[in-house]
């Protein structure tokens, strides 16, 4: 192994879905250090489609509760069809996660209402001083999604790497029709997810668990 994948994997290690952070913000030469690096991934043609809005100070908190408040009275409106459903080990691998969040925050199992409040924080951005909204061309469909997934992973590993946390949320581009007239983002464009980050605060319950990875076994089908 080399000194670059070790550093890799200490990163990939170390980032993890962050649901509790301080309020003080990332200073903007930072964020623009993350998105350059993280603008260095591959895309089809080098078509690189992602547009980010990010906020800062005073507009987070405006943004979050605006958010917060339209999310708990309205249903999901997303620009991109969200999965039919996740079977087999992929709704294993869900409801696990679910389980861990719920133990470390303390709510029991079956306790429908609590975890409704709970999955509501993701329109309040777990509180973090800044959110990213990624968007993507319509017209690109499918493929400027995935293209815009691999800048979402190396902007959450550039970040880590800033000892910044984050958290991808597909939650807030539930909310497609608010999030585009809120920033007055072009019809042209899906809301294709969000990425809240900043300081993490690591004392938050939130913040005690991390999920598990399948082994290489469980995704890989040789064929010699």
């Amino acid at each position: 192994m080399t000194a670059a994948f070790d550093t890799l994997n200490d990163i990939l290690d170390a980032r993890y879905s962050c649901r509790g952070y301080r309020t003080d913000p990332v200073p903007r030469d930072t964020i623009q250090a993350i998105v350059r690096t993280a603008q260095k991934v591959p895309s089809w043609c080098n078509a690189q489609p992602w547009q980010l809005t990010i906020t800062t100070g005073a507009e987070t908190d405006r943004f979050r509760e605006a958010l917060y408040a339209h999310a708990s009275e309205n249903a999901p409106v997303p620009d991109l069809q969200w999965p039919e459903g996740y079977p087999g080990i992929y709704g294993d691998r869900r409801r696990a996660c679910g389980f861990q969040l719920y133990g470390a925050v303390g709510i029991e199992k079956g306790d429908r209402a609590a975890g409704a409040k709970q999955m509501l924080e993701n329109f309040r951005l777990f509180g973090a001083p800044h959110v990213a909204i990624i968007t993507t061309p319509k017209v690109l469909g499918p493929y400027g999604g995935v293209d815009c997934g691999g800048f979402v992973s190396a902007f959450v590993m550039a970040a880590q790497s800033h000892g910044v946390a984050t958290i991808p949320q597909a939650a807030v581009a539930s909310q497609a029709p608010f999030v585009r007239d809120w920033f007055d983002l072009p019809e042209d464009r899906d809301v294709l997810c969000a990425i809240s980050f900043g300081y993490p605060d690591p004392d938050h319950p939130a913040n005690q668990f991390r999920t598990d990875r399948a082994s290489p076994d469980d995704v890989i089908d040789w064929r010699d």
